[in-house]
């Protein structure tokens, strides 16, 4: 792999800390600012909404410019959003800044993800888009706990001074590593990307990211009250199991980028079905520790694995110069798949079967997400051989 891919890893894994370190410091930013822990977690869904609603509008706005300059600007604002983060004086300044920190966040990755494939021979694109994610999974196993630690030791800003200089050391490598665009894109015009955006494949492809992450954000919302209130554990073993699924998350996530090399639609429904049943085997072990460490990794294994997969699916079905607009809304519908599954995980636990069925709760979701790939797959081979037939 080149190492221009690489530095684009190092600004996913800027990317990542930014959006999940805040998860260990809301009793610190509550404190300081003089706001409730619920408060202080609504700047998790604020800047979840910042990437849905940023994503397709900043991708839109830069269709124009040259990737590299896209990639590099993105980086600048990255920066300046956590910068405004540490140095933010009220409640509300730090979700404005947040939200500007958001706006970097799903433009980087969709773009990221078709120069990652630019970057490489055709039959290792989806393991391209892998490589570069993996800056993602490294966040959640080390730089989030890393950014918790100095946070909770040296307070809550310098975590985001922190993240700031990882943002201009991705700024750096980005400038030096990453290759010149040949030429400018093609000027496109935005209802034609919008057309690109409205092809059926496209739209199922959304759907199946929305609903696969939706089951494991059902659980991994709440996987710590999960761990000790129903298997047993205590509050300290919490830390060193979640380090067992940021494990899962790196090699699942390899795994995905191979496996979809080899053949791409296959992949997309063996690593639903993989997510789907290792949720349901959760559900029926919680009661065993040791298994339940043993499937926490199984599922950030397999929720990982489908992320290059469906990546490639909706850039493949994209085509053309309309990619980089569809791979920034299959970012947002992973956004949007981690707030939904929060929200009915939410919705289980106050109204409905509870903490201990959050799993199978969560299986409901992956496995329509393969049913509805099973049929949006027959339908193409049907299309496919009707018209080889005419």
């Amino acid at each position: 792999m080149p190492l221009a891919l690489y530095a684009l890893t190092v600004g996913a894994f800027g990317i990542g800390v930014t959006e999940f370190v805040i998860m260990g410091l809301l009793i610190e930013v509550g404190a300081d600012l003089g706001v409730s822990i619920a408060a202080a977690g609504l700047l998790i869904s604020g800047y979840a909404l910042g990437v849905v609603f940023g994503a397709p509008i900043l991708t839109a706005i830069s269709s124009r410019w040259r990737r590299k300059t896209v990639l590099i600007a993105l980086m600048v604002i990255f920066t300046i959003g956590n910068a405004a983060c540490a140095l933010a004086p009220t409640y509300e300044t730090l979700m404005l800044a947040r939200l500007v920190a958001a706006l970097a966040h799903g433009t980087f990755f969709g773009v990221g993800s078709v120069v990652a494939t630019s970057l490489v021979a055709p039959e290792r694109r989806a393991s391209a888009i892998a490589v570069m994610f993996t800056g993602l999974t490294v966040a959640n196993i080390a730089g989030v706990p890393f950014g918790t630690w100095l946070g909770q030791e040296y307070g809550w800003r310098m975590t985001f001074w922190a993240v700031a200089v990882v943002g201009l050391i991705a700024l750096a490598v980005l400038a030096i590593f990453l290759p010149p665009d040949e030429q400018n894109p093609e000027p496109q015009d935005w209802r034609s990307d919008l057309a690109t955006m409205g092809r059926p494949q496209v739209l199922i492809g959304l759907a199946v990211t929305v609903l696969g992450y939706a089951g494991v954000f059902t659980v991994f919302t709440y996987i710590a009250p999960i761990l000790t209130q129903v298997t047993g554990f205590s509050d300290a073993a919490v830390s060193p199991i979640l380090l067992v699924f940021g494990g899962g998350l790196i090699l699942g996530n390899l795994v995905g980028g191979r496996l979809a090399d080899h053949n791409l639609d296959r992949s997309i429904l063996l690593t639903l079905l993989a997510l789907g049943l290792s949720l349901v085997l959760m559900f029926f072990l919680l009661g065993d520790k040791s298994l339940t460490v043993a499937l926490v990794g199984l599922v950030g294994a397999a929720g990982f694995a489908t992320v290059a997969p469906l990546q490639m699916r909706v850039l493949e079905k994209a085509e053309g110069a309309g990619q980089a607009l569809a791979s920034s809304f299959n970012i947002a519908a992973f956004n949007l798949g981690n707030a939904v599954g929060a929200w009915i995980g939410g919705v289980a636990i106050d109204r409905g079967p509870g903490l201990a069925a959050l799993p199978l709760v969560a299986a409901v979701f992956p496995l329509a997400a393969l049913a509805l790939s099973v049929v949006a797959q027959r339908r193409e081979r049907k299309a496919v051989a009707h018209a080889g037939a005419c």
